[in-house]
């Protein structure tokens, strides 16, 4: 029998980790689920006790309106709730949300520069999500905060809101062996 320890075995001054991880969360869009979810309690209470005398058709409307809004503000926010970044050896992985969806992985291959942003906004990007912005590239926005930025090899970026970005950024660059940049990345 063999002993498979999950830590790696430290012989020597400079062993590297194998994996950097990072996260980060917004509590402010637990609200914002909450409307949701109280939006499609009011559609299903609307349905169940219908004593509107107005019609079938205005309060058909009025169920699949609350129950469409109450869904969309619920899943939409429960899903950039939190972010869970890994890197490894070979990617770049990006989960959102509890379930893990939407889902990115960047191979390391295809980056050619991280770099640490030390405040990334939503305003930035339009939004909290999965952003895209023709001039700035692609982003997960769950907070404001720091942020790390991939650059692509095809010209395009990545950025992420996480928590110890820089730390992300200074990994991922001695993975691929790139210099450290001096200025920080505005996203």
């Amino acid at each position: 029998m063999r002993d498979h320890s999950r830590e790696p075995s430290r012989t020597g001054a400079a062993t590297h980790t194998a994996v950097w991880t990072g996260r980060a969360t917004n509590r402010a869009q637990w609200v914002l689920a909450a409307v949701g979810a109280a939006c499609l309690a009011l559609g299903i209470q609307l349905a169940v006790s219908s004593t509107w005398t107005s019609g079938i058709a205005a309060l058909l409307a009025s169920v699949i309106g609350c129950v469409a809004a109450g869904l969309l503000m619920l899943f939409g926010t429960l899903a950039f709730v939190n972010v869970a970044v890994r890197v490894d050896g070979d990617a770049l992985e990006v989960r959102c949300g509890h379930m893990g969806l939407p889902r990115r992985r960047i191979l390391l291959t295809h980056v050619v520069g991280a770099e640490f942003a030390p405040q990334v906004t939503p305003r930035q990007w339009g939004g909290w999500g999965y952003r895209w912005r023709p001039e700035q590239g692609t982003a997960v926005v769950v907070r404001r905060g720091e942020g790390l930025v991939l650059r692509l090899g095809d010209g395009r970026t990545f950025t992420v809101t996480v928590d110890d970005a820089e730390e992300g950024a200074r990994f991922i660059r001695d993975r691929l062996h790139l210099p450290s940049t001096g200025a920080p990345a505005d996203a």
